[in-house]
């Protein structure tokens, strides 16, 4: 039987937590035999294992993820909130039995504290096959997690705009040359889930040479499934005879990327033009709360807090009548392959792994991108949809034929397969 170990920082904390745990139950359903190990794990889920196995041990993790936080702060330019990984702190895991032990080793994402450089070189010693998820720009750029419009990782980065001195020699270049140096001897397979991540990945610096594949992230479409959208409203107390816009993130500043000040924008927009219409909608977010003062919204606005059940995740997508995210750059959020597999179409701005998922008018509305008179638009084009039935249906098929576990499953088994040959194992 086929042993694959996936690798991740952290047990579910954010889309790629998500991911690496939503593909190894996608391969254990597939008679693999498939375990993930974190770096940090926050749950009690059983199945899941970490290399902290004492005390001593997770407390020491805990300050190396919180003092890389700090002394960051003496590198970058207060005023950007652009995620950053610099490569201080990091461990050795290839004396874990379960490493040894695996036919396959999948890396996700790995940062703060867990992989750096030095120890991803290590795992060649192992002469094992490695599959490596992007799950974002970092392990191509010399340390930026978001690139926008910055092509430096096209070369050997330096000059890079977040720091506070940046120049030739800089933070990101010297960390561009530490994972020149661990890749040149390090043989691995790239999957890009989007192919967004896909080109980004094909025009770096680092990754020429590398074999590159597009698979997809999957989720559970036995979780995330249609349900009875009055029923979902009823459970959540939400008005049954509105309608009803979601939105997966609470504001911040702190998060540019998500694309906060656009979704304000188009939201007073909507408003303005809808005039007395207007009272017929409403707002739900769901995400986590931060201690920026809140905007004032133009709609009645219900908040939600975090949802940690996906079964009531779920609910809130059923609830709705089209989900809302204004992301500037993101490679395949879970939340819109969430809705659609609710059946909820999504409005979203033409960007990273989007449109992936999203079909122009067909199970949403791609908005031109940064335009908030586009997604306005996006906005009105649901609202005035005539089949909304249609609409869900669409929605829901989408995400069958190209992101169900069984579609995914098979495509990483043909993967791993290939690399195992390549490697000669």
């Amino acid at each position: 039987m086929l042993k694959v170990v996936h690798l991740n920082t952290y047990d579910g904390n954010g889309g790629a937590g998500k991911a690496c745990i939503r593909l190894n139950q996608a391969l254990l359903n597939e008679n693999i035999d498939s375990k993930v190990i974190v770096h940090y794990k926050f749950g009690k889920n059983p199945a899941i294992l970490t290399f902290n196995d004492s005390v001593v041990k997770k407390g020491y993790t805990a300050a190396t993820i919180i003092l890389e936080r700090i002394l960051a702060k003496r590198f970058l330019k207060p005023n950007k909130r652009t995620p950053f990984s610099f490569t201080w702190f990091g461990r050795s895991v290839i004396h874990h039995p379960d490493v040894q032990n695996a036919d396959i080793i999948h890396l996700h994402w790995v940062n703060h504290s867990f992989l750096n450089p030095a120890h991803l070189a290590e795992l060649a010693k192992l002469n094992k096959p490695i599959v490596w998820t992007f799950h974002d720009s970092n392990a191509f750029t010399g340390g930026c997690h978001v690139r926008y419009t910055c092509d430096h990782y096209q070369h050997q980065c330096g000059y890079c705009p977040l720091l506070k001195h940046p120049d030739e020699h800089d933070q990101s270049n010297k960390i561009w040359h530490q994972k020149k140096q661990a890749y040149d001897g390090l043989n691995f397979s790239i999957i890009a889930p989007s192919s967004w991540m896909l080109s980004s990945v094909l025009m770096s610096s680092l990754m020429k040479d590398k074999a590159i594949k597009q698979v997809p992230n999957t989720l559970n479409t036995s979780v995330f499934t249609p349900l009875k959208q009055a029923e979902a409203r009823a459970a959540l107390n939400i008005p049954a005879d509105k309608f009803i816009f979601l939105s997966g993130f609470m504001p911040s500043r702190k998060d540019l990327h998500k694309g906060t000040e656009y979704l304000m924008e188009s939201l007073n927009m909507l408003k303005e033009r809808r005039g007395v219409k207007a009272d017929d909608i409403e707002l739900v977010i769901f995400g986590n709360r931060t201690n920026d003062p809140l905007p004032v919204f133009p709609f009645k606005t219900t908040f939600l807090g975090t949802i940690g059940n996906e079964e009531k995740l779920a609910q809130c997508y059923a609830a709705a009548d089209a989900f809302l995210i204004p992301s500037l750059e993101d490679n395949l959020p879970y939340t819109v392959m969430e809705s659609l597999a609710c059946g909820t179409p999504v409005i979203a701005f033409t960007t990273g792994g989007i449109p992936d998922m999203v079909q122009h008018k067909h199970n949403g509305y791609l908005a031109t991108y940064r335009s908030s008179e586009s997604f306005t638009k996006g906005m009105e084009w649901v609202l005035d949809y005539s089949d909304k039935e249609q609409l869900r249906q669409q929605a829901r098929q989408t995400v069958m034929d190209n992101f169900s576990e069984q579609v995914i499953a098979q495509k990483h088994i043909k993967l791993y397969q290939q690399a195992l040959k390549t490697t000669g194992i």
